[in-house]
């Protein structure tokens, strides 16, 4: 990402984000942005399946009960990424992207992870990373 480049705002909207370097448009592209997680993986931060973390800003916004995703490990991939893998399109057709993502995307984000949470098993944990490598 380009310097200050949260000063520009906190959502990607759209396909190509004023943001980001070419070369970050690229490792966005091909998600290689998240190879560096799995060292966080391999150190025991993180998990491959789990809520993926969200911006501060955004999670002072949690209601008591949506705070419970903080209490679980995050991960790199879950549910919530994969039914919003156009989030960027969704957010471009928006009169306010921000009030959209507030309203709209993020509560809904929130119910996929609890539903992960709360049914946790080996088999949704191999479903999401299938889901995620092999998307349909």
């Amino acid at each position: 990402m380009r310097i200050n480049a949260d000063k520009a705002g906190l959502l990607t909207v759209g396909g190509r984000d004023s943001r980001i370097t070419n070369a970050g448009y690229y490792l966005r592209k091909y998600k290689l942005d998240e190879l560096p997680q799995l060292i966080n993986v391999l150190k025991g931060d993180m998990s491959l399946v789990g809520p993926r973390p969200e911006v501060r800003r955004y999670v002072d916004l949690y209601t008591a009960d949506q705070k419970k995703v903080l209490h679980v490990r995050p991960g790199i991939t879950d549910m919530a990424s994969i039914a919003y893998k156009k989030e960027n399109e969704i957010l471009a057709l928006s009169s306010d992207p921000e009030q959209t993502y507030i309203n709209e995307i993020m509560p809904e984000k929130i119910k996929l992870n609890m539903v992960f949470i709360q049914n946790p098993s080996l088999y949704n944990y191999f479903h999401i990373i299938l889901k995620t490598i092999f998307p349909l």
